[in-house]
């Protein structure tokens, strides 16, 4: 099979799946990720043709399911089950006689293995009785919905333990994954462009798919977001439709953590969205980290039990924060120029420079020169016992081995960033009673990440012990 490995990025995926191709042994690939992440991009352009492919449609019945698949399969006979069907697919791959891999994909899995369809019973039987027995056999079966592929497939109890011989979990594009897709659709080579459509955006495929390379990055997201049919207007709805049933949980959740930079406890989430305390809240949060929306930071110094969950996903914020509960524009342009120009902007773009800059913390640490050593990343926070104490929140903590702690600020500008006498007094504190309450004894270096690198005067030159600036998170 020849296979079209012409993608941007994706360069360890494109490994994984050049490794399984070569292997020797049946293989059972999971692939997942949220929508629009380009799972089926990733799958049918690495290998162009399949030795069978077929896709579920969200919604209908198990019967319909079955005639889709047999039409794909190019059967007159209408299996009545599952079983029937992987059947007629044993005696169809048994007609292809080749020692080269034999590719099988199965995508949309959840939609076609939906409650009482029989779906996964079948499957189990077809790969532990036959499929696992074909060296030539790699099978591949993907969805969106991260968090049922993670517990009905990956993790299942049942007859598919241990049988998944790879998983893939599609994460958004990094920055200079995304920089590199632009580029390679004639977009210019400028670094506060993508960084400005990244922010928006996310790093979503489909939606940097939709960038036109004519136009700036403001007038991009004006054309995707806020131009009266603007095509992702309606985009957050739905993704977290098609994702999670009785997904009113899981945009409470979203909700919340949108307006609050720092992230929420456990704790604090119940008591904002009032979900009951129990199975209901743990599989909502289990399901959004799971499928990319959340993130997870346990506090310097603390335990799992004490984890902040913070908003990750750049697009959901963007929404929250622009388009959600606000009146359509009427009108073409210029919508996103007159949104940058207020205050909203400043607390914006300042929650989504630092959500970018903790998606790259390798990329920092490599900037620092110590990308080889032992490192542990975590936030933290000190709430005020008294009106004496300071409350202080630091989200970006990297401790080292060799003794030192980078406590990291990040700062988007569009300019040098200044440290003023009041923020240079707000940073001596944070250092003071970082030091003071944690009681460590390691040297602490005040690391400055920017959009534009930090201005030079005397608090700059007192208190910086680092400075990376936005162009080194490019790096791959």
């Amino acid at each position: 099979m020849k296979t079209k490995t012409n993608i941007a990025g994706r360069t360890r995926e494109k490994a994984v799946l050049r490794q399984l191709q070569n292997s020797p042994e049946a293989e059972l690939l999971a692939v997942y990720g949220r929508r629009r992440i380009g799972k089926t991009f990733l799958i049918t352009r690495f290998f162009g043709t399949f030795a069978f492919e077929f896709t579920g449609t969200y919604g209908i019945s198990t019967r319909l399911q079955l005639i889709n698949f047999a039409t794909a399969l190019g059967s007159k006979e209408i299996p009545k089950n599952w079983t029937e069907a992987f059947f007629l697919l044993r005696k169809k791959m048994e007609k292809t006689q080749s020692h080269r891999k034999q590719v099988v994909f199965f995508d949309e899995l959840p939609w076609i293995a939906s409650r009482r369809s029989g779906f996964l019973p079948a499957f189990e039987h077809f790969w532990n009785s036959w499929g696992s027995r074909q060296g030539n056999l790699l099978f591949i079966i993907c969805g969106s919905a991260a968090a049922w592929m993670i517990n009905r497939v990956v993790h299942d109890k049942g007859g598919l333990h241990g049988r998944v011989t790879r998983t893939m979990q599609l994460a958004p594009f990094s920055l200079c994954e995304t920089h590199a897709y632009l580029r390679n659709r004639k977009f210019p080579d400028h670094h506060a462009q993508t960084l400005e459509l990244y922010m928006a955006l996310g790093g979503i495929p489909h939606y940097l798919h939709l960038a036109q390379p004519s136009l700036s990055a403001a007038q991009n997201i004006d054309m995707l977001c806020f131009e009266p049919g603007a095509p992702l207007r309606n985009e957050f709805n739905e993704i977290y439709a098609s994702l999670f049933e009785n997904h009113k949980h899981h945009l409470q959740i979203i909700k919340v953590l949108a307006k609050v930079q720092q992230g929420l406890t456990r704790a604090e989430i119940q008591k904002k969205t009032r979900i009951e305390s129990g199975g209901t809240l743990s599989k909502t949060i289990e399901e959004l980290n799971g499928s990319g929306f959340i993130g997870i930071a346990i506090p310097f110094g603390r335990t799992q039990r004490d984890c902040l969950y913070r908003l990750t996903d750049g697009f959901s914020l963007f929404h929250q924060r622009w388009i959600e509960g606000k009146r359509p524009f009427e009108g073409a342009g210029n919508h996103w120029l007159q949104l940058r120009s207020t205050p909203r902007w400043n607390a914006w773009s300042g929650f989504a420079f630092e959500n970018i800059c903790l998606a790259h913390v390798n990329q920092i640490k490599a900037a620092l020169g110590i990308a080889a050593l032992q490192t542990e990343s975590s936030a933290w926070r000190h709430h005020p016992k008294s009106a004496q104490d300071k409350g202080v929140q630091i989200d970006l903590l990297i401790d080292r081995n060799d003794g030192v702690v980078n406590l990291c600020e990040m700062k988007y500008s569009a300019k040098p960033f200044t440290i003023t006498k009041k923020y240079a007094e707000d940073l001596r504190g944070k250092l003071s009673v970082f030091q003071s309450v944690t009681k460590t004894r390691k040297a602490l270096f005040l690391t400055m990440v920017t959009t534009q690198g930090v201005a030079d005067n005397a608090s700059s030159r007192e208190l910086v012990n680092n400075q990376v600036e936005v162009d080194a998170l490019f790096s791959s």
